[in-house]
């Protein structure tokens, strides 16, 4: 639905306090105040007016005083008649004021109800309302017609720059709520974010770990079953629980590489295959120093590709090829084949999966399966 400007009330924002600076505000209530003490004391000076006229005076300054501020409040509330009414109830009482020889209070309420109706109102009911007030105000006057209008001119555009002050002051006051909104949301998402990382990383250590385990674990169960040597079993169980601690060593430094202490990459390969048995690491391309995420990565991969290895295809000969391209790192991990080992069967099978959402994650792509000998894992990840 458009919006009507003639119809639109001032926002709330416009029309309260909200955003207005301290020392502006002091400012408005110091004028007030003295606007009010030169009233009551040019009443209370009025050498035509004494007694009963002289409290009158006063107490009708007070009930203007309160007619004003509630007409604030109704037209903060954006209620028209009420709003109307109160500014009626004002003209009238500077007219009677005016007849009772108030003459200065009542021009000045006069003039006070012309700017705030233009400044408070719709425009609809603004431009009338002030074109009364100020229409009083100029055939009350005792000014020649040329000063009267000219007043009367300054003072409805007086209202309405203080109109358009307070709709900008408005303007601004909202985009500040919306830009500390959108900081807020903005930190939530990236604390969240984070989280999500942080889990995943845990996620894929504990997983390879657990991996790794199970394939000792499940190849102690077989020997048991087919009554092997005690010894035999043992190393299988010890096998085990180095995989645990080395998984708890794993989710430690997983850690320390979200913090960004990390060991390079090819340090790592290295280790990794040296402890695989027959398998070696070529690397080619300008060396670089990677994103902690894309580092992690390849990192998991390489550990994945190896366990199952060790699964599917136990005693195959690994060969890692990481290669530094310009925009590109490229992770490749192939085995010459062999027989299925006993343990080909255990596990989900959701490593590599896990994977492929990991470099998908970061704008790369995983791809696995047979290779020319063996099985390929090919892992692509941009930097």
């Amino acid at each position: 639905m458009t919006d009507n400007v003639w119809t639109r009330w001032p926002s709330r924002e416009a029309l309260s306090r909200v955003g207005v600076h301290r020392a502006r505000r002091v400012l408005a209530w110091v004028t007030r105040t003295v606007v009010l003490v030169m009233l009551v004391a040019t009443t209370l000076t009025n050498s035509a007016l004494s007694g009963w006229a002289l409290a009158g005076g006063v107490t009708g300054i007070a009930v203007c005083g309160f007619l004003a501020w509630a007409f604030w409040r109704t037209t903060l509330e954006h209620r028209l008649l009420p709003s109307l009414a109160l500014l009626a109830l004002l003209l009238a009482l500077a007219t009677a004021g005016y007849g009772a020889g108030f003459r200065i209070p009542a021009l000045v309420l006069l003039c006070g109800c012309g700017v705030a109706a233009i400044e408070r109102l719709p425009l609809t009911a603004a431009l009338p309302a002030m074109a009364v007030a100020l229409s009083a105000y100029a055939a009350l006057d005792n000014d020649v017609w040329l000063t009267s209008a000219a007043t009367t001119a300054g003072l409805a555009l007086a209202g309405y720059v203080l109109r358009l002050d307070s709709e900008a002051r408005a303007s601004a006051q909202r985009l500040l709520v919306q830009e500390r909104a959108a900081h807020a949301a903005e930190a939530e998402s990236a604390a969240l974010a984070e989280r999500a990382r942080i889990a995943r990383e845990i996620h894929d250590v504990l997983a390879h770990s657990l991996s790794a385990q199970l394939v000792h674990l499940e190849a102690a169960r077989l020997m048991i079953e087919r009554g092997a040597d005690r010894e035999a079993i043992l190393e299988r169980v010890v096998a085990a629980r180095g995989m645990a601690r080395d998984g708890l060593a794993e989710t430690r430094q997983a850690l320390s590489a979200l913090r960004g202490e990390m060991s390079p990459l090819e340090d790592f390969l290295g280790e990794l295959v040296a402890t695989a048995g027959r398998a070696g690491v070529t690397v080619t391309g300008e060396r670089q120093s990677l994103p902690a995420e894309a580092s992690q990565a390849v990192r998991r991969v390489a550990q994945e590709a190896l366990t199952n290895v060790r699964k599917h295809a136990p005693g195959a000969k690994i060969d890692i090829r990481l290669d530094y391209g310009e925009h590109e790192v490229t992770l490749d991990v192939r085995d010459s084949g062999g027989k299925p080992g006993e343990l080909s069967g255990s596990g989900a099978g959701y490593g590599l999966l896990g994977m492929r959402e990991r470099a998908e994650l970061l704008g790369g792509s995983l791809d696995a399966g047979p290779g020319e000998e063996g099985f390929v894992v090919t892992l692509k990840v941009p930097v």
